[in-house]
């Protein structure tokens, strides 16, 4: 039962770093919380404080959101408790090595959380969002997601796929009062890293947690479709939009473009 006149933020892969910071934010502005991760006693703990110090309702659900049947527990939770309003999208894992050192079981992991996942929680509250005509859906990518030249391919492109999703879920549902926000961190100090087998310590320049949900938060009040907290001059974005949008005009259909034709 919510406590708070506000919605309440469902959060996955909230037992630690982004998603951890992401609720402590929340629970500071008075949200009530559902944390979702697989980590039932980290889940527990956090519960506990967050209660104690801010006087919000947290509720806990344990899932791995790779396995189908918890999945569904998720997903009946976001389409069924109206008090819900807002969805952090953040559970997602990284990827280490390159394609060649990827294992079916490993891609087929990652694709089914960072992309299967995220997708079907978002579809699970949206309609209803809709419906009520407000709410928000906030979808964590990376700008790993722009650049294959990281090297890390799988991993990239889900994120990739996280931009796109979002970028098309604000063109459905805007216009019905929802809003939807990509955040694209770069290297973010987390727990993640060596879950992955990676030291991250040899990784440079890593922003730290607080400061990369500060920043997404300020965007997200700002009512901003993507957020890209490491990025200094906000006009560099505008103008890879526009010279998609300049090169998506130059698309005809009917014939090939004379470069492709054969010579007569």
């Amino acid at each position: 039962m919510a406590t708070s006149s506000k919605p309440t933020v469902l959060i996955t892969g909230a037992s630690t770093g982004i998603g951890a910071v992401y609720a402590e934010r929340f629970a500071q502005r008075g949200h009530d919380l559902v944390l979702v991760a697989r980590d039932r006693p980290r889940l527990d703990t956090l519960s506990v404080r967050l209660r104690e110090e801010h006087h919000v309702s947290v509720d806990v659900l344990r899932a791995d959101l790779v396995q189908p049947e918890e999945l569904s527990v998720v997903e009946a939770r976001l389409r069924e408790d109206v008090g819900i309003g807002v969805l952090i999208n953040n559970a997602g894992i990284p990827q280490a090595g390159g394609f060649l050192q990827q294992t079916p079981e490993s891609i087929t992991r990652i694709v089914a959380l960072n992309t299967t996942a995220l997708t079907r929680l978002a579809s699970a509250i949206a309609p209803r969002l809709a419906k009520e005509g407000n709410g928000a859906i906030v979808n964590i990518g990376s700008v790993v997601g722009l650049s294959p030249e990281y090297g890390a391919t799988v991993y990239g492109a889900t994120k990739a796929f996280v931009l796109f999703l979002s970028q098309g879920l604000n063109l459905e549902l805007s216009p019905k009062g929802v809003y939807v926000q990509a955040v694209l961190p770069a290297g973010t100090r987390t727990g993640l890293w060596s879950h992955a087998g990676i030291d991250v310590d040899t990784l440079p320049e890593l922003m730290d947690v607080g400061e990369l949900v500060d920043a997404a938060l300020v965007g997200f009040d700002r009512r901003e479709l993507v957020t890209i907290p490491p990025l200094h001059d906000g006009t560099r974005w505008e103008s890879l939009e526009q010279a998609r949008q300049s090169l998506l005009g130059d698309l005809r259909q009917a014939h090939a473009a004379p470069r492709y034709q054969k010579d007569a």
